[in-house]
């Protein structure tokens, strides 16, 4: 079973899938259908730089793994601050 999520992880599908979330993000952030700080665009971005990370790490680049970590712990930053926000408002 580990193996089978490692050899998951290795394929480019991760890497496709991470891209795509990340790109879909954007591009409704950019026709104002997503806001850049609301909810659903930072799930995306998480999830997405989330997975492009992992495969980073397993490929051994080091300078995109850097990038799609610090992208990742920007948009759950994001999300916990709007959590924060409704818990307390």
């Amino acid at each position: 079973m580990i193996d089978a999520i490692v050899d998951l992880a290795h394929s480019e599908l991760v890497a496709y899938a991470g891209m795509l979330l990340i790109l879909s993000a954007f591009f409704m952030e950019t026709r104002d259908i997503l806001h850049s700080k609301a909810a659903p665009y930072l799930g995306l971005m998480a999830i997405g730089s989330g997975l492009l990370a992992v495969r980073a790490y397993l490929i051994d680049e080091w300078a995109f793994f850097i990038l799609e970590v610090a992208w990742f712990a920007a948009a759950v930053v994001g999300l916990w601050t709007l959590d924060s926000k409704l818990s307390d408002g």
